[in-house]
């Protein structure tokens, strides 16, 4: 991290806007000291940053521009050259931004969401810490592994404040959200893919948003990558015992791995179905809705297991005898783990509720979750 880009850019992931019965939000206001410049209005989103419209200023600096409401909170940004201000909105609301030119990323006000106020305090917070890293790497006195050391001690208290105060306050706020993608240089603050510890993050912002925004592309990308993250962290867990443990022994697969014994007594593991198609499915037998999914499990065994299809139940169910008479009958793979609903596998797929399952290709891949999945059939033929 030696060579900390000196210009800050702004981390955001996004999905394109829908339409939301006609309804449109505003975002409106004046910057200052900026005639002749162009302002444009532009959507953060998960294919990259798209332009929605564009004014060149007057001298009162005036602009407004509008949209269709979202159905979800939908991140969006103004900016002329390379100074920007974040927006999100979250339905019809009108918010209102007065701002002076050339300081724009940093003076500015903001009115009409909280959470665009909070995501100010952020900005501000992360320019601070961008100077701040500026400063100790251009320091003369430190050498290479103390710059390193203090630089990730002043990341890693950053990320302790902005948990404690952002994040874990209102996870479901999109404030929250826009916290997990902030930058320092051309890196990621929070690192789901090489931390544990920020994958758990991600995957806590993924579930309070499953609950208030069902749905949402948002939430299901996090979740993406709170699992990919939670995966990565096995296969170097796996390569750090290496040096212990027989090569032999070490698998690395695209999805974590679940080792539990199944109503016959045997030891099953998740990635000894690598050449199958599964359905790993995490199931409550105990639940009222119950036998009705058993039996639209089966009529997807009956219809693709001579074709390559298997089912991999998970069971959280606490009564062992209760669980064994209801898989009796059974012809997939049928497994329990005794730590029912506190199961660490809930939090490691980060499964907010019960029942829910995924598909895994031929390669022991994990490739989407219950919710990405308008079609099972069809995608169940797609990998066969």
């Amino acid at each position: 991290m030696k060579n900390i880009a000196k210009k800050l850019m702004m981390g955001a992931v996004a999905v394109l806007t829908v339409a939301c019965g006609g309804k449109e939000f505003h975002v409106e206001g004046t910057v200052a000291n900026a005639k002749d410049s162009v302002l444009y209005f532009e959507n953060v989103g998960l294919n990259g940053i798209e332009e929605i419209g564009k004014v060149t200023l007057d001298a009162d600096g005036k602009f407004s521009f509008s949209g269709e409401a979202p159905e979800a909170p939908e991140f969006y940004r103004l900016r002329i050259s390379d100074q920007i201000i974040n927006v999100a909105i979250d339905s019809t609301e009108t918010v209102t931004v007065k701002a002076q030119y050339p300081q724009m990323a940093t003076a500015y006000e903001i009115s009409g969401s909280d959470n665009n106020l909070k995501i100010k305090e952020l900005a501000l917070k992360q320019i601070a810490l961008q100077e701040r890293a500026i400063a100790l790497e251009n320091s003369n006195s430190l050498s290479s592994s103390e710059f390193r050391d203090s630089l990730m001690r002043m990341v890693d208290g950053y990320k302790e404040e902005v948990k404690r105060d952002y994040i874990f306050k209102e996870p479901y706020k999109s404030y929250a959200y826009f916290a997990l993608f902030q930058t320092l240089g051309r890196w990621l603050i929070f690192d789901p893919k090489n931390n544990r510890e920020d994958s758990k993050v991600f995957a806590a912002v993924a579930t309070s948003w499953d609950t208030f925004h069902p749905g949402a592309l948002r939430g299901e990308n996090l979740h993406n990558i709170a699992i990919e993250g939670l995966r990565n962290a096995r296969i170097m867990d796996a390569k750090q015992q290496s040096m212990t443990v027989d090569q032999s022994k070490i698998v690395e697969s695209g999805v974590i791995e679940v080792e539990l014994t199944d109503n016959k007594g045997q030891v099953r593991r998740l990635t000894d179905m690598k050449g199958k198609v599964v359905l790993l499915d995490f199931h409550v037998f105990a639940m009222e809705d119950s036998p009705k999914r058993i039996l639209s499990l089966r009529e997807y065994y009956n219809k693709y297991h001579a074709q390559g299809l298997e089912i991999f139940q998970v069971s959280l169910d606490q009564d062992e005898h209760f669980w064994k008479q209801m898989t009796d009958a059974l012809p997939w793979i049928s497994v329990r783990d005794a730590d029912g609903l506190n199961s660490h596998l809930l939090i490691e797929y980060n499964v907010p509720s019960i029942p829910e399952f995924f598909l895994i290709d031929r390669q022991n891949n994990l490739v989407k979750r219950s919710s990405q999945m308008k079609d099972l059939d069809a995608e169940i033929k797609k990998l066969l």
